[in-house]
């Protein structure tokens, strides 16, 4: 296994350069990562990578029970994630990865954030504002995407509305809703934070195309 620091450079090159220590969040979900990452050494990657989609499509049937088993939902959701990050630091820092590896855990993230929008429909936010979650979950790793195949390296520097902040959103949404049930106010603030995670998702989409658009400006002049 690499060391952290090592870990923490290859994500980086894996990702175009971006920088974790540009977010805290960001820096503490791969570290924890990491962490969980170096006992489970001889775990396969893709073991995690499915196991992190079962968990986010578990999340689906507590969210539509409503209740108390929103707080369920919001665990799933969380779990999730931490599997999505763990299958990466097993890639990474056991020396394991690879592009199609890569190809694939970007493929099951934007599954997984399907599983989250579901999740929070069903647990009662309107279909277009969780059509629109979904939505921005998926467009900023879109346009990422279609910028490296015109040619740009750099992803850009990490904006409010990366993975972690997605995956804390939908889980603390469903999971604060269920802490609140009892008080009939389940609805609202699954509203309530639907509608939060999709500001964030204009604004770092917006951080985002403001960044790209510079790269490939830069490109166009050279």
């Amino acid at each position: 296994m690499l060391s952290r620091d090592e870990y923490l450079a290859a994500w980086s090159r894996w990702h175009g350069g971006t920088d974790p220590a540009d977010s805290r969040l960001v820096h503490g979900w791969l570290t924890l990562a990491y962490t969980l990452a170096v006992p489970l050494a001889r775990l396969s990657p893709l073991v995690a990578t499915a196991l992190g989609l079962a968990v986010a499509g578990a999340a689906v049937g507590p969210a539509a029970a409503g209740g108390a088993w929103l707080v369920l939902a919001g665990v799933l959701v969380g779990l999730s994630g931490l599997l999505d990050s763990l299958d990466g630091a097993l890639a990474i820092a056991g020396g394991r990865a690879s592009r199609r590896g890569f190809v694939l855990d970007s493929a099951v993230d934007r599954l997984t954030e399907v599983a989250y929008a579901l999740a929070l429909w069903v647990a009662g936010a309107p279909g277009w504002l969780a059509v629109a979650f979904g939505a921005l979950c998926w467009l900023p790793d879109y346009l990422r995407a279609r910028a490296g195949q015109a040619g740009v390296s750099e992803t850009g520097a990490i904006s409010v509305w990366e993975r972690p902040t997605r995956v804390a959103m939908a889980g603390f949404t469903l999971g604060g809703a269920g802490v609140v049930a009892g008080l009939d106010l389940a609805e609202e603030v699954v509203i309530a934070g639907a509608a939060v995670g999709c500001l964030l998702g204009v604004v770092g989409t917006a951080q985002l195309g403001v960044q790209l658009r510079r790269a490939l400006g830069d490109d166009a002049r050279q």
